[in-house]
């Protein structure tokens, strides 16, 4: 049987997680709860309705959810619209929002199966030959779903198309043995050395993360690393030199670019969709052109390391 995967976006022509023009697929399920995390719909492994109110016609107006919700009670009326949806009741059969003429009701989460994903990658191939790009997985976290991956990227390859994995990397080895072969390029995080505080801030430690990290270097495929610069969790000198250490020390060049990029206050909407606090919610940003500064600072302290550091995702990517 085809293996299939559980898909809650599709961005294509994006040029940021992985060199050129790009169809990037972004995959359910997450095995990390990082406080910054700007896709939250991403974090569950099934299929989620989002509920955006504002968009609801009224229930004078239109019912056509409730008429099709096959369990009494999960859609509640809010001051006359669609305004919550019972978590615990919702049996996730999408058909309210299958239904909603105004998509006051999103769903978050489709599955597919790799042949039809591998239509849409298709699609866009003149792209990539044009401009070096290819296909990226991301997530939640894309190598929970390493079957899928690894199905549609040796199909990728048949066709000569690039493939990038983008992964926290907190999966079993088995995983990622999975996809490594058809595998082109891999983007990971190092959110922080210490793993207490990175246990604290996303949820787990970080020692699996470092493992994997460590056998993608060794295997000679070639690597991205991100680190998402946070003021009061990551930024501190102590911090980045022990990350620069780490690249610099244990992973024998593999790593092409370490990209540091600045907190954004992302997707905060679709936690209200999800009807999901925000973490992150009340936190001091800091003034973008001082922080970005602040970034440019680490980066060049970790090209003075020996690290192939830059400020940003912008930079192309030395493969």
């Amino acid at each position: 049987m085809e293996p299939t995967g559980i898909i809650f976006n599709i961005q294509r022509y994006t040029v940021h997680d992985g060199p050129g023009i790009r169809t990037e697929f972004f995959l359910k399920g997450c095995t990390l709860s990082c406080e910054w995390c700007s896709n939250p719909e991403g974090l569950s492994p099934r299929p989620q309705v989002g509920i955006y109110p504002n968009r609801c016609l009224g229930a004078d107006k239109c019912s056509w959810c409730r008429k099709v919700c096959p369990v009494p009670g999960a859609l509640v009326t809010v001051d006359g619209k669609t305004g919550h949806v019972d978590r615990d009741r919702c049996t996730g059969c999408m058909a309210c929002t299958d239904t909603c003429p105004a998509e006051a009701l999103k769903r978050w989460g489709t599955e597919m199966t790799v042949s039809e994903a591998l239509d849409i990658a298709m699609a866009d191939r003149e792209f990539y030959r044009k401009s070096g790009g290819g296909v990226t997985v991301s997530g939640g976290e894309s190598l929970l779903q390493y079957e899928f991956v690894a199905a549609l990227y040796a199909a990728c390859r048949q066709y000569g198309i690039h493939t990038c994995v983008e992964s926290a990397l907190n999966v079993p080895r088995e995983n990622v043995e999975a996809v490594l072969s058809s595998t082109d390029l891999f983007i990971t995080d190092i959110k922080h050395m210490d793993s207490a505080v990175h246990a604290a801030r996303c949820g787990a430690g970080n020692e699996r993360i470092h493992e994997n990290i460590r056998y993608i270097a060794s295997s000679g495929k070639p690597m991205v690393i991100r680190i998402p610069v946070i003021r009061g969790f990551n930024a501190d000198e102590e911090n980045i030199i022990k990350t620069g250490e780490f690249i610099r020390n244990e992973l024998g060049g593999a790593v092409r670019q370490l990209q540091l990029l600045p907190y954004r206050q992302l997707g905060t909407e679709k936690y209200a969709s999800l009807e999901m606090l925000y973490p992150m919610e009340g936190y001091d940003i800091p003034d973008r052109e001082e922080w970005e500064q602040v970034i440019r600072n680490y980066a060049e302290l970790l090209q003075k390391m020996g690290v192939p550091a830059v400020s940003g995702s912008n930079t192309p990517i030395p493969l």
